[in-house]
């Protein structure tokens, strides 16, 4: 399937989603998400169905329904001081959560203890929380990429959203982050995102970030792209979500934020010669060839 072709550009197109994470985390990401919505390049976002400000960020999306928005499938926690668990009860699927009742704070700590069956189950109930809310996500992707933490879960992750007919957020290169052999858990009918741009720590803590994601919109390739931001305010609230950790901390998302709301980047955007699609124009192509 050539997606840009479909989509009624050139074979060789280069599309692009720039993609927000995290929604529903905090009062403080969902004013920055929602800004840069509404002033940013940004143009696709997805919500966190677990986490206290759910109910904020389903509100904002059942009022702008012409923005993009997905289910950020939830499986771990990582913060030191700020928590949450599960949608469904901790007696339904205790080997999700740590002694206190939260998801694990890493993707490891999901792979030795999660039971495949309890993943399945809670992930489902996220999605249908959303449903039941009466959003109408676009496609599913995952925090953490938690869903990669075993085969078996992937393959839950995949299945959900043939259940759910939604594309997800599915790359080589994620797999690969996460440990996955990728040749090993991808089937020809799978939908592949071409590159995920993703800032990393050491570009961060050499001060590099926007610099990297300047650059990025050089080195889009043909097909698909999706930039993977996730904007906050380094703010009070901010600070306290993530303290003691500067990896995705709130001075980085404040960076995410500044850097796809400016002018600068919205000038290499228009630069770069790539096509802004959403994941509902993918939903729009999986229909048509279902």
């Amino acid at each position: 399937m050539n997606l840009a072709k479909m989509l009624g550009f050139t074979e060789d197109a280069k599309l692009l989603i720039v993609h927000a994470d995290d929604a529903g985390l905090s009062h403080s990401e969902n004013e920055a998400t929602f800004q840069a919505l509404q002033k940013g390049i940004v143009n696709s976002y997805s919500i966190m169905v677990p986490c206290p400000w759910f109910y904020e960020a389903a509100l904002f999306a059942k009022n702008n329904p012409n923005y993009d928005y997905g289910v950020h499938l939830t499986l771990t926690c990582e913060w030191e001081k700020y928590k949450f668990g599960p949608v469904l009860p901790t007696s339904e699927v205790p080997s999700l959560v740590d002694e206190n009742g939260h998801f694990f704070k890493s993707r490891n700590q999901v792979k030795n203890n999660a039971h495949a069956e309890e993943v399945r189950k809670e992930l489902t109930a996220q999605i249908e929380k959303a449903l039941d809310f009466g959003l109408t996500p676009t496609h599913l992707d995952s925090h953490m990429y938690s869903v990669g933490a075993k085969p078996e879960f992937l393959q839950i992750y995949k299945e959900l959203g043939q259940k759910y007919k939604l594309p997800v957020q599915l790359n080589r290169q994620l797999m690969e982050m996460v440990g996955l052999n990728a040749e090993k858990n991808i089937y020809k009918n799978d939908f592949l995102v071409d590159k995920v741009h993703i800032g990393k720590f050491e570009y961060f803590e050499n001060g590099n970030l926007q610099s990297y994601y300047h650059e990025v919109f050089e080195e889009l390739v043909e097909g698909l792209n999706v930039i993977l931001i996730h904007p906050a305010f380094d703010d009070f609230e901010m600070q306290g979500v993530t303290v003691n950790h500067p990896n995705f901390g709130s001075e980085w998302r404040q960076i995410d934020f500044d850097t796809f709301t400016s002018d600068y980047t919205k000038s290499l955007l228009e630069k770069s010669g790539a096509k802004l699609i959403a994941w509902k124009d993918i939903c729009n192509v999986m229909s048509k060839l279902s």
